[in-house]
């Protein structure tokens, strides 16, 4: 019998690794037209860039800054099968640098309704559950969107387009999952402290049709526009949970039911860094290398990490704070089904 839905992981979200040209660089392999492009200098200082397929390939975002959309570091196109890039600056095409790019494909423009507000424009995969939603602010409380998922919204990242608002996160798990709509982290530099908060999702639990907004400026401010990425979780695809730390490097194992392609990890209660690994960089278990998705710095290389398995992940990082203090962790996590209806089975990394 099938476990997933999602029978090949690669089919809508995939990782990269390509080297900068300062000219026309075209990236295939992917395996798909992607909808949302991140990329990432691995060995400088530079933001994590986010381009999606709503905004044009020119507009920027700086994931973990706060800064306006620009289009410096523009995208040419997202194309059939990857990306091609001719912009020269160092978030994505500088000559010689290395650089990481995790990209999800969405496609469906049309047919959605519902909610108080009507995004300007969107895309949406119903079997892979991610969205992309751009929507014009009405300072309301309660205000509503349709996101045509078909389940409840397990995380959200929303960020204002122009202003200097936070990168604003919405996770099941908040709360340790108890009235997660009450909570809030911002994706920032500093004070990423989950806290309570009735103004961004107005204390109002999302449904498996609708997301709720608050007034606040980072997700509702009148006459601004947002975009918002929601991801819904799919057995053997998609988690979005939580584990205890145990300060111990016989960490703890956190099961997925998928091998991690792409794996985030977030304290709940502190501003340490939130980690990000994927399984197509350098490194090796447990010496996998991560990046931070809220700094701009490059790459960490250091060992001693985690251990990407078959079936999840496990903690070998003692005492360290971002990933295995003895405190609660928010886990992002995307990738390939033990066995999906091919009956192709997974191994750890």
């Amino acid at each position: 019998m099938a476990y997933t839905t999602v029978n090949k992981c690669t089919s809508v979200h995939n990782t990269l690794n390509y080297t900068g040209n300062n000219s026309t660089n075209a990236q295939t392999g992917l395996g798909f037209r992607p909808d949302i492009v991140w990329n990432k200098n691995r060995g400088a200082t530079n933001w994590h860039t986010i381009h999606d397929s709503i905004r044009g390939v020119s507009a920027r975002l700086k994931m973990g800054d706060n800064a306006n959309a620009d289009t410096t570091d523009p995208m040419a196109s997202f194309d059939s099968d990857g990306f091609t890039m001719t912009g020269t600056g160092g978030g994505i095409n500088a000559n010689n640098e290395n650089y990481t790019s995790w990209c999800w494909k969405a496609g469906t423009t049309s047919g959605l309704s519902g909610g108080t507000i009507t995004p300007t424009s969107y895309s949406i995969n119903t079997t892979s559950k991610v969205g992309i939603y751009r929507y014009q602010g009405n300072g309301t409380s309660g205000a509503s969107i349709a996101h045509g998922l078909g389940v409840k919204p397990a995380c959200i990242w929303i960020k204002a387009e122009t202003g200097t608002e936070d990168w604003v996160m919405y996770h099941q798990k908040f709360g340790g999952g108890s009235s997660p709509e009450d909570y809030v982290i911002k994706i920032r530099s500093s004070s990423r402290t989950e806290s309570t908060s009735s103004a961004i999702w107005n204390d109002t639990a999302h449904t498996s049709s609708l997301f709720y907004l608050g007034n606040n400026s980072g997700v509702n401010a009148n006459g601004v526009n947002y975009i918002a990425y929601v991801f819904g979780e799919v057995t053997g695809y998609s988690s979005f949970t939580l584990y205890q730390g145990n300060s111990n490097t016989n960490g703890t194992f956190c099961y997925l039911g998928f091998k991690p392609k792409t794996l985030i990890i977030c304290r709940r209660n502190s501003d340490d860094e939130i980690e990000i690994y994927n399984d197509s960089r350098a490194g090796y278990n447990d010496a996998n290398y991560h990046l931070n998705m809220n700094l701009n710095t490059a790459e960490d290389t250091s060992s001693g990490r985690l251990d990407l398995l078959s079936n999840g992940f496990k903690l070998r990082a003692g005492s360290s704070g971002p990933l295995n203090a003895t405190a609660t962790y928010l886990v992002m996590a995307w990738g390939q089904s033990l066995v999906g209806s091919n009956n192709v089975p997974c191994t750890a990394r």
